[in-house]
């Protein structure tokens, strides 16, 4: 599968750097939320070895509030526009509304990161239109309601019967280049993450590319009991684990640690 200029490659762990164009993400809220420090940040992320940059303008943490689509198309379309223009790098976005999905991918932006997993038959037709890869995501209720109580027969079955559908309901509009993220911490408890990590490999039959998001996250706290900005090894732990059982691309905050990890990870995943 093609991103932009970037193609998938099974014998290396794509990175996916994070880049949270908001004032309230919960990790690195209003640390890049003005045009020019977000693509400071940008050719940071890229200097670091990120194969794509992720870029989203309304935070999908815990118990957040929509914005308007105004809000987020004036967030998010000056950075969109610099960095097709000055970054060699390819370019995903996340959002769920169609409006801010067309307009960006107008721009140069090369995919779609959804976390209602393409429910909407507005974002097929824009994705189908542009002919672009896309990410559907799990994610039980939304993020101002997910963390609370949710509950699953089997989480990983579960997750696999959404995505079954969402794959079927996307090749009706012809789009074939589908990643698929099981959404970790998008309305799951601590148990329900460990569970859907050390049990990836059983999405593999679907035969997509894997995503997985654990940077900084929760239940990696709940784990070490650690604040979200002292998360790294966790967050590196859980990405190596996630590489060695299945995951093609891993979305992260500290690209520069994380690819070393991943480095390791994928010379021995490679080894006969």
């Amino acid at each position: 599968m093609k991103i932009g200029n970037f193609s998938l490659d099974k014998k290396k762990t794509a990175i996916m750097g994070i880049l949270n164009v908001t004032p309230d993400s919960f990790s690195d809220g209003n640390l890049f939320f003005d045009a020019d420090s977000a693509v400071e940040r940008a050719k940071e992320i890229a200097k670091e070895g990120a194969d794509i940059i992720d870029i989203g303008a309304e935070s999908s943490r815990p118990g957040s509030q929509a914005v308007s689509e105004e809000e987020e198309l004036r967030r998010i379309l000056p950075v969109v526009k610099s960095l097709v223009k000055e970054l060699n790098i390819s370019i995903s976005i996340d959002t769920y509304k169609p409006k801010v999905a067309d307009e960006c991918l107008k721009l140069g932006a090369h995919m779609i990161n959804d976390i209602t997993g393409l429910t909407n038959s507005k974002m097929l037709k824009v994705i189908s239109s542009h002919e672009v890869p896309a990410v559907i995501m799990h994610m039980q209720g939304t993020p101002k309601n997910m963390q609370k109580n949710p509950q699953y027969k089997n989480v990983v079955l579960d997750i696999k019967t959404f995505f079954k559908q969402r794959i079927n309901q996307a090749k009706k509009y012809k789009i074939n280049d589908l990643i698929l993220d099981p959404g970790i911490g998008f309305g799951k408890t601590t148990e329900h993450n460990l569970q859907i990590i050390k049990h990836l490999k059983k999405f593999e039959d679907l035969n997509y590319p894997i995503l997985i998001g654990t940077s900084r996250k929760s239940f990696i706290g709940n784990i070490t009991g650690d604040a979200v900005n002292e998360r790294l090894e966790g967050t590196i732990a859980s990405i190596t684990i996630a590489a060695l059982n299945g995951a093609d691309i891993v979305r992260v905050h500290d690209v520069k640690e994380c690819r070393k990890a991943l480095q390791v990870a994928d010379a021995i995943r490679r080894a006969k």
